[in-house]
């Protein structure tokens, strides 16, 4: 790292990270011979290899060879960098990133972001004010009252109120020490067309903060309240720098806790939605801003859970939006599900008339993404025809291609079979045929490569590293003087030159200095190392020298091969030095008889 502050910072988020409950946000785990087990996230298969050992503090994959520590997790499943992951822990964990030594151009930045962000909060002070203590705000009152919000609520989101007029928000920051032009870099106010100054962009709108991750307020949402045909009825504040909606779920900063509870997230089209539902004790609910589910949304909600259930409008609109997000899910690795709200109400209005309990049930009865798409397409296509039939199995057949399970995809084929009145052998000859159309032209081996090695090279090594790693000081020195480097196979002679760079530095090793120093495939090896090895294992001396002697011997096996050849060679063409060699290969011989 660079600096001590910053070596002490990432001590001090791995000390409070428990790997078993990081992992376990995004594996399901389960305990067995000390280890906990689960199906690997990094590659499919159907018998759990993935390995987690909570007090080593490391990760492996016996199936697809990868591991490592805990941020090198993080770092895979959310698609980031390795410092990018602890930085992610320690928000998650409430730990604060040390300050550095900024350029000029960076210290202007922060000291103007930091205005940008005060700018967003007195705003959302100055409209919760009007909302609740204010004459003026009684409208806004009556407005949510009439939808079920409660003041609970109300103070839960800092719902707020944006009065009447041309220029009150702008007159109050104004006198803050915040200038007009702050103020229109976040969307707040708008330059008038003349360019005689400013007036407020939320004019007779309740008002929606609309907060990061970690709750400060990069936004706003307005809803009007008297219908006008010129104005929306809801809006957002313009993207800025603080705020940029395919980045930015409404309402996680308050959801994420609940859906790592619960296990899953439901997502909604609309604030207002998301208000609604949180008003009745449903928690674990977020909602996109007026922009179309994003992968940067997936990533954001796999953080926390990977089951996310869809509540969109049940219009065609709703439907629409549904069909374009599911793709965008199932390629992030998310467990997806459909809520269908009957009667063609929104989440919002069908929770106001049937309440909690109602709304729970039809989470409960959440349609899987296979099924929802597969009825959606067999919905609006006609294939009452031949013609049709072949249509709808033309879009059916790219909604289904991803089921692996033998036993769904059976199931799957009949259901198409009965639906569109086709023989199964018909739609099975189909699945196959675009099947093979869809296969990509180079199939990307999962497995890691490694070279061809001796396994008594591989498992000597093994034990010799262990060893090494839990021992370090002269350990390291000693074995790389009496084994030549190159007798290891090439990984561990990485791994091995590596601890013996810590053991000359006077430093013990550790997963935050191997995962800086070591390759991607030396770290992947080493927690393998030592996720199979456990106490005994390091402190059995005995099988720490029958390793060193295993390797000795394949050494002078080697030797003696090569000498009996050149011998051979010399002899062949006459060269006297051949009973030279004879005589060395006698010696090495000896030494290989009294190992």
């Amino acid at each position: 790292m660079s600096s001590p502050e910053m070596d002490e910072f990432v001590a001090q988020v791995r000390e409070r990270s428990d790997i078993h409950s990081v992992v376990s946000r995004y594996v399901a785990l389960n305990q067995r011979g000390g280890k906990y087990w689960g199906l690997c996230p990094f590659h499919n298969e159907k018998t759990p290899s993935f390995s987690v050992d909570a007090g080593k503090g490391l990760f492996y994959c016996f199936g697809c060879h990868t591991g490592g520590n805990v941020f090198k997790f993080l770092s895979l499943i959310e698609n980031i960098g390795y410092f990018d992951a602890i930085k992610l822990q320690a928000e998650r964990l409430g730990i604060d990133l040390p300050t550095r030594k900024l350029s000029p151009e960076q210290e202007r930045r922060r000291r103007e972001e930091k205005i940008l962000f005060n700018a967003n909060k007195l705003a959302q002070d100055f409209f919760h004010e009007c909302l609740i203590n204010t004459a003026r705000g009684e409208v806004g009152r009556k407005y949510l009252a009439g939808r079920g919000i409660t003041q609970e609520t109300i103070e839960t989101f800092k719902l707020g109120f944006a009065p009447d007029g041309w220029d009150n928000l702008l007159t109050t920051l104004t006198r803050r020490g915040i200038s007009a032009d702050q103020l229109e870099k976040v969307g707040l106010v708008k330059r008038r067309t003349d360019n005689s100054g400013y007036y407020d962009r939320f004019r007779a709108r309740v008002m929606i903060p609309i907060n990061d991750v970690v709750g400060r307020t990069v936004a706003f949402g307005g809803r009007i309240l008297v219908a006008d045909e010129n104005s929306p009825k809801y809006l957002n504040s313009p993207e800025s720098e603080l705020f940029s909606k395919r980045n930015l779920l409404f309402g996680l900063d308050k959801a994420h806790l609940p859906i790592s509870t619960v296990g899953f997230a439901i997502v909604v089209e609309g604030y207002m939605d998301a208000i609604s539902l949180v008003a009745a004790g449903i928690k674990n609910v977020v909602a996109t801003l007026g922009t179309a589910f994003t992968p940067e949304h997936a990533k954001l909600l796999l953080r926390y859970a990977r089951k996310i259930v869809f509540c969109y409008d049940s219009d065609e609109a709703g439907q629409r939006a549904t069909m374009r997000a599911l793709p965008i899910v199932q390629e992030a690795g998310a467990q997806v599900y459909i809520v269908k709200v009957p009667e063609g109400k929104d989440p919002d209005e069908f929770i106001r008339k049937h309440g909690k309990a109602a709304f729970d049930e039809l989470v409960a009865n959440a349609e899987h993404l296979v099924d929802y798409q597969l009825n959606y397409v067999l919905s609006h296509v006609d294939y009452s025809s031949l013609e049709g039939k072949i249509q709808a199995l033309q879009e059916v057949l790219p909604v289904v291609a991803n089921v692996k399970d033998s036993v769904a995809r059976n199931v799957y084929r009949k259901k198409i079979s009965a639906a569109l009145l086709l023989e199964e052998g018909i739609i099975d000859y189909e699945w196959r045929k675009f099947s093979r159309r869809s296969e990509p032209t180079e199939q990307v081996a999962v497995k890691k490569s490694f070279e061809p090695v001796d396994p008594s090279i591989m498992s000597s090594g093994e034990m010799i590293l262990r060893r090494v790693w839990h021992d370090g000081g002269d350990l390291a020195s000693f074995v790389t003087e009496t084994i030549p480097l190159e007798t290891f196979a090439k990984v561990h002679q990485e791994i091995l030159s590596w601890l013996k760079a810590c053991s000359d530095a006077g430093k013990h090793p550790d997963d935050l200095s191997a995962a800086e120093e070591l390759s991607n495939e030396a770290f992947d090896e080493l927690s393998r190392i030592l996720l199979r090895g456990g106490d005994t294992d390091v402190a059995d001396t005995k099988a720490f020298e029958d390793a060193l002697k295993t390797l000795r011997r394949i050494l002078l096996k080697k030797k003696y091969t090569a000498i009996l050849a050149q011998a051979e060679e010399y002899m062949a063409a006459g060269n006297p030095e051949y009973i030279k060699l004879f005589d060395e290969s006698v010696k090495v011989k000896n030494d290989l008889d009294n190992l």
